[in-house]
Order: C-alpha cells, then structure tokens, then sequence
C-alpha cells in the first residue's frame, strides 16, 4: 500500500519521466533509420528508459536518506550525490550487461571496446538527464514542503498573536464601561438600570465574537451603534455619531474595530451639550472614522495602546496597516475592508 501511495504521490513527475523517454526514443530512431513506420512509435525503447531512470532514482533516494546529514540541500552535497550516483549506475549497468551477456553468450559481441564506450556514453547521458530531472524535483518537493511548513507556522503565530491581542482587549471593553456604570449608579440608577440591560446584551456579543478573527462589518456596525447608546447614558448628547454608508454593506473587519475607535475618540477628547464631539463613520472603498479634536487637559497614562493592538491585528489579518492622520481638527483612522 505504501509503495502504491507513492506512486500516487509522484504520478504526474513519471508520468513526465515516460512521455520524454518516448519522444526521445522517437527522435533517437528517426534520426538513426531516416524514417517514419510503425515500429518507430513502439514503447518498449521509451519502457526500457523509464525502468533504467528509475533505477538511477532509486539510488539518488539511497544517497539521501542514508548519508545526508540534515534537511540542508547544499551545491557541494548535491554534485557529490550526482557523482557517487553515476559511478553507481554505471557499475549496476555494466554488471547487469556482464551477466546477460554471460547468460547469452553475447559475451563477444557485447563487450567490446566500442561497444562498452558507446553504451557507458549514454549512460551518462540518461543519468545527467534524468538525475538531474529528479534533483530538480527533489529541491521543488523540499521547498514546497518548506513552504508548507513555513505557511502553517505563520498562521499558528498570527493566530496565537491575534487571540492575546484579543485577550488584552476585552477584559479592556469590561473594565472601561464597569467604570461608567460604576460612575452611573452614583449619579442615577434609573440610567444606570437601563445601562446595565444594554451592557448585557453587547457583551454577549462580545463573548460570541471572542474566537473569530472577522466579523461581518453589517454586524459591527450595528454593535457600534448600541456601544454609542451605552455611551450616551453616560455622556448624555455631548457626544454625536454618524454613520455614512451604503444600503448594502460588504467586507468584514476584525471584531470590536469600530467600538474600539468610538471609545479612543471619546477618552481622548472633552464633549459637552453646547460643543458635542462629532465621530463619522465612512464606508466607501476603506473604513474611516474620523472625529473633531477637542483634547482632554488631563491626558491618559499609557494611551494608545488599544490603537497599536488594533494595527497589530490588521496587520496580521490582511498584511494591511491601518493609517492614522491627524490635523490641527481632525483626527481619522482608516482601515482596510478584509473580503471573506
């Protein structure tokens, strides 16, 4: 079975392997009998080769498995295997030609000077040709697996890299708006009831969209707009949300996105009734949500890291970073919209 699995594994290399020893056979005797017959598209010249380049395979495969040191696939280690694997062949061939003569009695025939010097020729020449066909795919074999390898370490990374950055933001969502309730109670329970029912049901959605890297930006949007309501128990109207986009809203972004942004615009600038802050979501080709500027006088210790763990993601997500622009006004960030 396991001989049968290889085969399967590597049909399309023999399969390559056969289809050129034919045409070469069919070149080789046409250009010997200066004619087309029928005898000159018969396979078992094309046959013979194919059995004879695998046994030169079969060598090759030895030469590796037993005196290669490592994975390691240098130019000196691969002439030494070519080398050692011609000189092999050409004993296995000359031997096996010893004992058919031999067998028969051919003996005179077969192994004379230029005879021995002709077939010895081309010898080299199927062994330079078809080894140096089996190299090539060994090196496309390793560097595929390598690939491979390398493909699924750096998704095992990014994954890893995305759920921590995942874990340093929720706990971040629950202690942030724990804070507003906490502040909310004192000044009213009424709101800080109704906080709590809306709080409940945007954290269930927190929960739910914890293991997933995208989420649709339809549902992000709307998580957005019941995070702006919570926020406005706390803030009243001193903060205004618009949202600028199209009827039917594609793409997907990384879950808490625009909650994330909402919530730095609104920690980092003062709104107030007569002088609201004014947050724009955008959606035409990217995400952008921009806002006026009106710092906070007390600046909060270690900000920015929620925006860096964001940058992080995306980068991670879609090899795209988001872009921060700020002006004397404005302060925008734009994202990248990330196709399911």
């Amino acid at each position: 079975m396991k001989f049968l699995k290889t085969l399967q594994h590597h049909r399309y290399f023999l399969a390559f392997i056969f289809l050129f020893a034919y045409a070469q056979s069919i070149q080789g005797r046409i250009l010997v009998r200066q004619t087309v017959n029928f005898y000159t598209f018969t396979p078992e010249g094309a046959i013979a080769t194919f059995i004879e380049s695998c046994v030169v395979f079969l060598i090759i495969i030895y030469l590796f498995k037993n005196f290669q040191k490592n994975n390691a696939l240098s130019l000196v280690w691969v002439v030494k295997v070519f080398t050692l694997s011609l000189l092999l062949y050409l004993f296995v061939a000359n031997v096996f030609s010893a004992i058919v003569a031999l067998i028969f009695n051919t003996w005179d025939r077969n192994f004379i000077y230029e005879v021995i010097l002709n077939n010895n020729i081309g010898n080299v020449l199927d062994v330079c040709i078809y080894g140096g066909f089996f190299i090539a795919y060994i090196f496309y074999q390793r560097n595929k697996k390598d690939a491979e390898r390398l493909l699924n370490y750096n998704n095992a990374l990014a994954d890893s890299k995305i759920a921590q950055l995942k874990a340093q933001l929720n706990p971040h969502f629950l202690f942030n708006n724990l804070n507003a309730l906490d502040q909310l109670i004192e000044e009213d329970k009424s709101k800080a009831s109704d906080f709590l029912n809306d709080f409940a049901e945007l954290y269930r959605y927190v929960l739910e969209v914890s293991s997933k890297q995208l989420v649709p930006l339809e549902e992000e949007l709307n998580f957005a707009k019941s995070y702006f309501r919570i926020m406005q128990h706390k803030f009243g109207n001193g903060y205004e949300l618009a949202i600028i986009a199209p009827t039917t809203v594609d793409g997907f972004v990384a879950p808490l996105t625009l909650q994330l942004l909402i919530e730095n615009a609104i920690e980092h600038n003062l709104g107030t009734e007569s002088n609201p802050l004014n947050i724009q979501i955008e959606i035409v080709e990217k995400l952008t949500v921009k806002n006026n500027l009106s710092p906070k006088k007390s600046k909060k210790i270690g900000g920015g890291r929620a925006l860096e763990n964001l940058r992080e993601q995306y980068v991670l997500l879609s090899n795209q970073s988001l872009l921060i622009e700020q002006t004397e006004t404005t302060f925008t960030v734009s994202l990248p919209l990330i196709s399911g």
